[in-house]
């Protein structure tokens, strides 16, 4: 059963009770590795007037991203398109979840008029899932990327895309556009789905990733997880075979953040020194770029990390 919470909540959420955490159910307090500064530099304010002057969303706000203060004082911001409401209720994800609206024609050059403006050197779009849509999306994520290319042709760019499941072409649509970066994120290990991701598969998106670089063996492909949410190194492990098997390029891992009581809950802070093992068993295995730490998000210093996966390939090619 779906119940639909608080309907004077300006983002009202569809949720799951089932995966809810006890509204009385204290959350852990925050180790001293995770703390950021709040946001409010001037470099912040000018990237907020920019995505509100071309009335965008962005993944950083929606899905309370802990690294917005450092990324927008930079001027770095990770648009999502296709508006604000998910269709799915991912019991990590705080991004509002019910029944979309339609799409904005002109949102795509909206995207392309603010990448401008930040004058951004890489840019990442993602996007809520459209399940309601008969392509996912795709075609609305090829728009934005010609448009991109367009007013900014030395702009690199990465797309982090829904799992397009049940809609045959999406990816296709998506990866004939030459995004330069093609993302899926698994999220969490595959025992997690049925809690986590209920409405994803984990072969699907396995699946996915390894069509992307079969459909263009150039672009770079990437996935992340987060960990902290019961899963064990083991399972970790076997994540990296699997994107591996793919021909995944780069990992990132984080720290799961519970948003509100209303999202699963978070079994453990996972400390620093752990990341830095993964992030040396993943390299072991093959990976180009590897970006593992308590504060690691998929677009977390996404610019200067496109430049060193770059530079891995040209390397790996000449050894």
């Amino acid at each position: 059963m779906i119940t639909l919470l608080d309907t004077n909540d300006p983002k009202p959420r569809l949720r799951h009770p089932e995966k809810a955490s006890r509204p009385d159910s204290p959350l852990l307090p925050k180790p001293g590795w995770l703390r950021v500064r709040a946001p409010g530099s001037p470099g912040y304010v000018q990237t907020r007037d920019i995505v509100r002057e071309h009335r965008l969303h962005t993944v950083c706000e929606e899905a309370a991203c802990p690294n917005i203060g450092e990324c927008w004082q930079k001027r770095h911001a990770t648009m999502m398109i296709m508006g604000s409401i998910c269709t799915r209720a991912c019991a990590f994800c705080n991004v509002a979840t019910g029944r979309p609206g339609p799409l904005d024609a002109g949102e795509p050059q909206r995207v392309a008029d603010a990448v401008a403006r930040l004058a951004l050197e890489h840019v990442v779009v993602t996007s809520v899932d459209r399940d309601d849509l008969a392509d996912g999306g795709a075609r609305h994520f090829a728009e934005t990327i010609r448009a991109i290319r367009a007013s900014s042709p030395m702009t690199t760019i990465e797309v982090l895309t829904p799992d397009f499941l049940r809609k045959d072409g999406a990816l296709e649509t998506v990866i004939a556009a030459h995004p330069d970066v093609f993302n899926h994120n698994l999220e969490t290990v595959p025992g997690l789905y049925l809690k986590i991701r209920p409405g994803a598969r984990y072969f699907h998106s396995l699946r996915l990733l390894q069509r992307a670089k079969e459909i263009d063996p150039q672009v770079f492909t990437k996935s992340g997880i987060m960990v902290g949410l019961g899963e064990t190194r083991e399972d970790v492990l076997q994540v990296m075979d699997d994107l591996r098997s793919a021909d995944v390029d780069f990992l990132t891992i984080g720290q799961y953040l519970q948003p509100t009581r209303k999202h699963a809950e978070i079994d453990r802070y996972v400390p620093p020194d752990e990341f830095e093992a993964y992030a040396q068993t993943a390299r072991g295995k093959g990976f180009l770029l590897v970006s593992a730490s308590p504060l690691t998000r998929s677009s977390y210093h996404a610019g200067d990390d496109f430049a060193r996966l770059r530079a891995a390939r040209l390397a790996r090619a000449d050894s």
